[in-house]
């Protein structure tokens, strides 16, 4: 049972997760935190909340677990805010994208990464944003990854295991490195192109014409390009080596697609598309 939960930053994450807690009767209070008074009087107005504060440092005192999620590049100072007023047995942990350069801004604030930090990443999520979007089932079934580093405490990994477990997540633990690795893969290269792709479209003079005539094939690979600019900028800066890689290794990939197409060779262009999709049959399955 968590007694008081603050979270900072009650969007579409924050606030599912909380809706999660207490649809499972695991929290009996929840406070929320951010800069926006609006959003967070909405959050109230909704019931995700019991209470709010603008100010960080008076919201997270008393509390015996803290979550934040808040753009990466508001990191390191919702750390500095809160630093001085955690209290010493309050567990804290986040759902950033990109889990370095969370621990790095932990370390730059306190000094050496807490013992009571358990950095995390919820993979769930909607193009949609805000607190009015946020659901209790975001993350039934779905993955959440801890990445502990050799200073968090056991307890604190256990305490932020059974707080996502209770919301109906399946957890699992890696590296800092490996799990940033794997996320520009699957997760930042994804969104990277479905930007890409629309903004390279949109530059294109006859622009309406092509997106009235759009079909559910680019609706459906370019749904995640209405996701929040801020976020994935912030994520794309943070996580560049492993993206830039990933990148790279897809621009090859595109280069030979390409090539195929050119030299007319159907063959390997079927081969092509038969391994492509028996691997989506299979991960969709």
């Amino acid at each position: 049972m968590i007694h008081r939960l603050c979270i900072v930053g009650v969007g579409l994450i924050g606030g599912s997760l909380a809706r999660a807690l207490r649809a499972a009767g695991r929290v009996e209070e929840i406070v929320g935190t951010s800069r926006n008074g609006a959003h967070l009087q909405r959050a109230e107005e909704l019931g995700v909340i019991d209470r709010y504060d603008t100010d960080i440092a008076s919201a997270v005192q008393g509390a015996d677990l803290v979550f934040v999620s808040v753009p990466l590049g508001a990191m390191r100072a919702v750390f500095q805010a809160l630093k001085d007023s955690l209290a010493d047995d309050a567990v804290l942990t986040d759902a950033g994208s990109v889990k370095a350069s969370v621990v790095e801004d932990a370390r730059a604030v306190f000094g050496a990464v807490p013992g009571n930090f358990v950095p995390g990443h919820p993979i769930a999520g909607t193009e949609k944003s805000g607190v009015e979007a946020s659901f209790a089932e975001l993350y039934q079934d779905r993955r959440v990854i801890l990445t502990p580093v050799e200073e968090t405490r056991p307890q604190a990994v256990a305490t932020v295991r059974a707080m996502w477990e209770a919301a109906g997540a399946r957890v699992t633990e890696m590296p800092v490195d490996h799990h940033d690795e794997v996320l520009a893969a699957t997760s930042h290269l994804p969104h990277a192109l479905a930007f890409t792709l629309v903004e390279s479209l949109a530059r294109l003079s006859d622009q309406r014409e092509i997106f009235e005539y759009a079909a559910g094939g680019f609706r459906d690979f370019t749904r995640i390009a209405s996701s929040d600019p801020v976020m994935w900028r912030d994520i794309c800066l943070a996580n560049r080596g492993p993206l830039l890689a990933a990148i790279a290794h897809f621009t090859g990939d595109l280069a030979e697609l390409a090539e195929l197409i050119n030299d007319a060779d159907g063959e390997r262009l079927l081969e092509f598309f038969e391994t492509a999709k028996r691997a989506r049959d299979a991960f969709a399955g």
